[in-house]
């Protein structure tokens, strides 16, 4: 029988001892069946089942024809419904379409009756669902079928929460898998009659079946049903029934229901949104009509939900309208534009966001025509053009007291009106028009980012990083000057550093700019950090070296498929981009990237290939260079590589070994495109180097033992790595040769020994080298001696390469690898023992798929003959270590055949599993707490993934075995036993494993394993009641053998964790968009109709603005010195009460441990009392500060607390002998304490910072 179909049932069989009717009855059912099976000698299967059921049913109704089919929870029928919902699924589809006349002559009469009762009415949607899957066109008009599904239709408008979901989410699995060949569900034509009819009923208010107060609320949630039902069915119903859909979705409206005009509106984005990705979906001949209802009822301002979805459908339907027919959608931009920009005046910041995505829907409809308009009227005072007008009205808004508030979503609007002016007539070198339109409001904001009262500085820069990459940086600094040197600054211009971090990103402006523009003001920014540096002003010298990195970081963006590539490129930039790579330690990072993008860039644009066209950069495919130019670039890097990739692999050997990651990627993409002499050439270099290194490693390592993992050796083979997989295959086979010695698997250095192992499994993988797996195995056999733990990794994945290429007749190779691979499993390394887990299961497939085992040739057997080679005969080679001499090998060839047992369940036989687990179960008798540790995880495991019934008669000796365990804390033993309890209770049912328990000590264990678990299912369910949302399960650690073998943890561990405290409704509030003021300066007069947007502050912002000494003006001011008084003493005498008792309760534990009354317990419990020592009691009296006056009047606030001595403030200055203080860890025993600190009288009475001068 399947897994899947067990996995559902033996869920349900240990509900037979549930005290639910509704739970006990299929239970028992089930029972009752699978006995039948047993007299019978039947084997279960999906098919039995569900013949049975089929029986069963039949005789049910037979028997209840005269009073009534009885749909109580413990009745048969609703059982038998249940059983059958969860047999179908499994069910093969030609058994289901042979039974389907039995199967509707016996559940479709049910309808009506079922009806009052939901979960048996769950149960038969369920059953119908799964059948309708399974049926060809054929049978989908077979007579009670369409009939039936139209009842499930009807039932997704149920009131009842559960019927009306499981309801909806059969009809969209039925629609979503039409019969092949078909596209559509022959029935989806008939859903979007149905869907249509609904909407008219509901329109004429038609739709609630009864008169009186609830008459409206039942049409609006019958309504509101509807339009959930619809979301998720849309893509499934015929293209041609959308368009009348749309017509009746434009009516809801009207009803003045909000939260259904909502939906509706959402439903119209969604529609309008697969209009523009389905040809098929055809709403030409109604988007006119469209806009003209949606522009005609707009919402009331202050709905914001409602203005939010309208904001969106008449943006989406702007743009279906574009796609549909441009040139009349152009004619609607101005009143469009003018609807939607109203609503920026919304104190609502949903309604806001949503109009700034609306108005951006708007901006992707410029026609070309439209754009060329604008252009031609730039220079004319009149704004004629729809174009024209927008960019006005945006303009002056940034000025205007309305939109204050919208600032943020007024420059997002801009930033859209920006790319949507990309176009540039043609040519590539013509200027865009965002260029000619938009540069003066590209300067205003520029001008309002430099302004102290301006809030909005982020919002500022992603606007002109969109202007930066759309314009480019030569378009942009020619209009705001970065004004950065020391003349702009002498001729009082302002300083625009906010540019540069904007430069990194892709844009159109060519290379020469940055060659012709920025080099040489770096090198004046150089020259004035070098003098500042040398004249001792670090600070200044600080900025200048920041400004250089920051335009170096600018560089890559330049880079991506630039256009004068070979004019800028130059011998004297190479050479001056060579000197950063080697002198210049913080600009390495921004050269590199550019040297790497430079070369990807265009190799993806001159492949010509989607694929890697699209992993560029939007701005880069919207502007790309053609194919050719960017091939002739990809040339003229090619004769630039030798060069280059000379100065490459030096800058990789001179830097350390965390930065040598990002200089090999950059080897990695000049190696491609590298000419093969090139790379030919390269390789014997480093081949004589790495030979040179070795030599001197071994030389040397006769005087000093073990060389530097970042040795020259090292080095070099990680330059052969980088360029392995571009060598042909005769250089390919030497460095394999050349590996393959002692010298480098058997060296002193663990790096060279990993390097080498990782290099001849790259050279496997690839396939340029002919090996001779016997040979290659034998020889590393012999290498085994001096193998460094570190490599383990690396030798197993060479093992694993090595196995692939064993020929099917040569298989008495693997049984030599097996010890090393299963020892491998208990490697301390992570990633060692995942890789000796895959060469594991890697010979498990290479016997898997056939061969044979010639015995005469497996070391130390003398049998002859030939072995089938197969799974179990793999599983038997590897349960030879269960007879190993030491308990680490036993330990870890259980865990090995834990492994395969998972990995290849549905291959093993139930005889070998039947034989695994009884022999493994032996070896939880083991005194040796390793084997049993691993023998436990086996155990887990089968019981997850073997068949329940090849367990079963285990069972009466497992559950003994494993209470024995159920006390052991060692190892966390009786944590695994409880959790496998945990897995055989829900597997197998509670009264099977209680039955097999045989002492009452041991039972005793069990119970209350079900007692917490009982506990734990009632705290979930009181839970769930309380909360509406579900808990999200664990997921998934990612290898499906760690989840069951160590996740899946107790579900009783979190049943006494208490549930989290609900936020206080004051701060959930204090978070939500509290308005705008003006903020009023107070050395200049607020110009309410110039830039008044720019002064105006939200009040949070107000709160966290704090004034140069705030903090000092809450002190007195002693007249005579000018200095400030500070009272140490509370005013408020119960927050020193409450701070004495708190010190109080904190330090009680603390006493406890140090005093001379305290005590401790030692490993075994036993109790040590502390000594009375003249120390501790010195320490007793320094330390006594508070009396039991002070917790008296901790809990008597109205009491004042009567204190011994000061706080023990600077105590840690205190002499021991001495009477003074002194001097400590060079910090003089003063108290330095910040104002702010100092201010907060509340605070004064705990603990204190204090900071110590030296």
């Amino acid at each position: 029988m399947a897994d899947n179909v067990e996995s559902v049932l033996s869920k349900i069989r240990p509900h037979t001892s549930s005290s639910l009717a509704h739970q006990k009855a299929p239970a028992t059912l089930l029972r009752a069946i699978e006995a039948t099976f047993r007299e019978q000698n039947t084997e279960p299967s999906s098919t039995a089942y569900f013949a049975a059921l089929l029986t069963t049913l039949d005789g049910a109704l037979q028997s209840s024809r005269a009073s009534g089919p009885a749909m109580g929870e413990g009745d048969v029928i609703p059982a038998v419904l249940y059983l059958l919902a969860a047999v179908v699924p499994f069910v093969p589809h030609p058994v289901i379409r042979s039974n389907l006349s039995t199967v509707l002559s016996l559940t479709s009469p049910l309808f009506p009756t079922l009806t009052p009762h939901a979960p048996p009415l769950r149960s038969q949607i369920t059953l119908y669902g799964a059948v309708l899957l399974a049926l060809d066109r054929s049978h989908l008009d077979a007579q009670g079928l369409r009939q039936a599904f139209m009842t499930i239709l009807q039932l997704s408008l149920d009131p009842r929460p559960k019927v009306r979901k499981r309801a909806s989410e059969v009809i969209k699995e039925v629609l979503v898998a039409p019969p092949p060949p078909m596209v559509k569900h022959p029935y989806a034509e008939k859903v979007a009659e149905w869907v249509k009819a609904a909407l008219a009923e509901i329109s004429s208010g038609g739709l609630p079946k009864f008169k009186g107060k609830k008459a409206d609320t039942e049409g609006s949630e019958a309504a509101i049903h509807l339009l959930a039902f619809l979301r998720p069915a849309l893509p499934t119903l015929p293209a041609e029934s959308l368009a009348p859909i749309t017509s009746s979705l434009l009516l809801l409206p009207r009803l003045g229901n909000p939260y259904l005009s909502q939906s509706a509106y959402s439903i119209l984005s969604d529609l309008l949104t697969m209009s523009l990705d389905d040809p098929t979906v055809d709403l030409q001949s109604h988007i006119s009509e469209l806009l003209r209802v949606i522009l005609s009822t707009p919402p009331v301002k202050t709905d914001a939900a409602l203005n939010a979805a309208w904001a969106n459908v008449l943006g989406n339907t702007m743009l279906a309208y574009h796609h549909v027919n441009a040139d009349e959608c152009v004619s609607h931009l101005s009143k469009v534009w003018k609807a939607l920009w109203t609503l920026l005046e919304s104190p609502d910041a949903a309604t806001r966001k949503a109009t700034a995505e609306a108005l951006s829907m708007v901006g992707r409809c410029f026609t070309p025509q439209t754009i060329k308009a604008a252009v031609k009227e730039k220079d004319t005072a009149d704004h004629k053009t729809p174009i024209r007008k927008i960019i006005a009205q945006t303009s002056a808004s940034l000025d205007s007291l309305a939109y204050a508030r919208a600032i943020p979503e007024v420059l997002s609007v801009i930033s859209s009106l920006i790319e949507s002016l990309r176009f540039r007539n043609g040519s590539r070198k013509n200027s865009t028009a965002a260029e000619q339109l938009l540069l003066p409001l590209i300067t205003k904001i520029a001008d309002l980012r430099v302004k102290k009262t301006f809030e909005y500085k982020e919002a500022a820069d992603n606007t002109l990083g969109t202007a930066m990459k759309i314009l480019g940086p030569e378009v942009v600094l020619r209009a705001l000057p970065l004004n950065l040197e020391t003349v702009d600054r002498q001729a009082g211009r302002e300083p625009r550093a906010f540019l540069l971090p904007l430069l990194a990103q892709p844009h159109p402006s060519p290379l020469a700019h940055f060659v012709s523009y920025f080099v040489p003001l770096t090198e004046r920014m150089f020259d004035l950090h070098t003098t500042a540096e040398a004249e001792g002003r670090q600070s200044e010298a600080k900025v200048w070296s920041v400004l250089v990195e920051q335009i170096w970081m600018g560089l890559p963006g330049y880079c991506w498929g630039t256009v004068d590539l070979k004019q800028s490129l130059t011998p004297q930039f190479s050479q001056l981009l060579s000197q950063l790579l080697y002198n210049q330690p913080d600009l390495r990072p921004a050269v590199l990237r550019a040297l790497k993008i430079m070369v990807d860039s265009n190799v993806a644009l001159g492949s010509g290939e989607p694929e890697k066209i699209a992993k560029l950069p939007e701005t880069v495919r919207a502007d790309a260079i053609s194919e050719e130019e960017a091939q002739a670039n990809i040339e003229f890097l090619r004769t630039q590589a030798e060069s280059w990739l000379a100065v490459l692999f030096n800058v990789f050997g001179s830097v350390g070994r965390d930065n040598q990651g990002m200089v090999g990627d950059v080897i990695s993409a000049w190696i491609a495109i590298a000419d093969p002499k090139e790379v030919t050439q390269a390789y014997q270099k480093l081949v004589t180097l790495f030979k040179q290194n070795l030599s001197k490693a071994q030389n040397a390592s006769a005087h000093n033992k073990g060389q530097a993992s970042d040795s020259m050796t090292v080095m070099t083979q990680d330059l052969l790595l980088l360029i392995l997989p571009h060598l042909s295959s005769a250089d390919a086979s030497a460095l394999f040769d050349l590996h393959m010695t002692s010298e480098v698997l058997e060296n002193k250095d663990n790096g060279v020994q990993k390097r080498g192992y990782k290099t001849l499994a790259r050279l496997v993988e690839s396939g340029k080298v002919q090996i001779d797996a016997a040979a290659v195995f034998k020889k590393l056999e012999g290498l085994v001696d001096g193998l460094a733990a570190a490599a383990k990794k690396d030798r197993f994945h060479l093992l694993t390469a090595l196995v692939q290429l064993i020929p099917s007749e040569s298989l008495h190779l693997i049984p030599s690898i097996i010890p090393e691979a299963v020892l491998g499993t208990k490697e301390p390394s992570e990633k060692a023992r995942n890789a000796a887990f895959d060469l594991i299961v890697a010979m498990g497939k290479k016997m898997a798929a056939g061969g044979v085992v010639k015995r005469n040739m497996v070391e130390g057997m003398d049998e002859d003959g030939a072995a089938t080679a197969n799974i179990e005969e793999y599983l038997t080679m590897i349960a030879g270590g269960l007879a190993g001499a030491t308990p680490h090998m036993i330990s870890a060839t259980v865990t090995a055949i834990s492994r395969l047992v998972f990995e290849f369940k549905d291959s093993i036989s139930t005889q070998m599993q039947t034989e695994i687990f009884g022999t493994l179960l032996v070896f939880l008798g083991s005194a040796n707490r390793e084997i049993v540790k691993s023998v436990l995880g086996f155990i887990k495991l089968a019981i997850h993934t073997m068949p329940a019934e090849l367990l079963r008669p285990h069972l009466k000796d497992l559950v003994p075995a494993l209470l024995k365990w159920s006390h052991d804390h060692k190892n966390h033993f009786k944590a695994k036993v409880r959790h496998i309890f945990e897995r055989m209770i829900r597997r197998f049912g509670w009264e099977d494993v209680y039955g097999h328990a045989q002492e009452e000590e041991a039972r005793k264990v069990l119970v209350n394993i079900k007692k917490r678990k009982d506990r734990a299912k009632r705290k979930r369910a009181n839970a769930a009641e309380d909360e509406d949302d579900v808990p999200k399960a664990k997921p998934a650690a990612g290898d499906a053998f760690e989840d069951v073998l160590y996740g899946s943890e107790s579900e009783l561990d979190d049943s006494d964790d208490e549930d989290v405290p609900a936020q206080n409704a004051a701060s959930k509030r204090r978070g939500k968009d509290t308005g705008a003021r003006l903020r009023v300066d107070d050395d200049e007069p607020m110009d309410l109709l110039s830039g008044a947007a720019s002064r105006v502050t939200s009040k949070s912002h107000i709160r966290s603005r704090k004034k140069p000494g705030q903090d000092a003006a809450r002190f007195k001011m002693d007249e005579d010195t000018g200095k400030m008084v500070i009272d140490e003493e509370s005013d408020d005498e119960g927050a020193e009460a409450e701070a004495a008792g708190e010190d109080v309760a904190g330090n009680a534990y603390l006493e406890s441990l140090t005093s001379v009354d305290g005590f401790k317990r030692g490993p075994n419990g036993r109790i040590k009392f502390n000594k009375d020592t003249k120390k501790r009691r010195r320490e007793a009296e320094a330390d006594e500060d508070v009396e039991m006056g002070d917790g008296e009047a901790a809990q008597k606030p109205g009491k004042k607390s009567k204190k011994k001595t000061e706080p023990k403030f600077g105590q840690e200055f205190k002499a021991k002998k001495a009477g003074g203080d002194v001097k400590k860890n060079g910090i003089d025993p003063y108290a330095y304490m910040p104002l702010s600190q100092a201010a907060k009288k509340q605070n004064r009475g705990a603990r204190i910072g204090i900071a110590g001068k030296r």
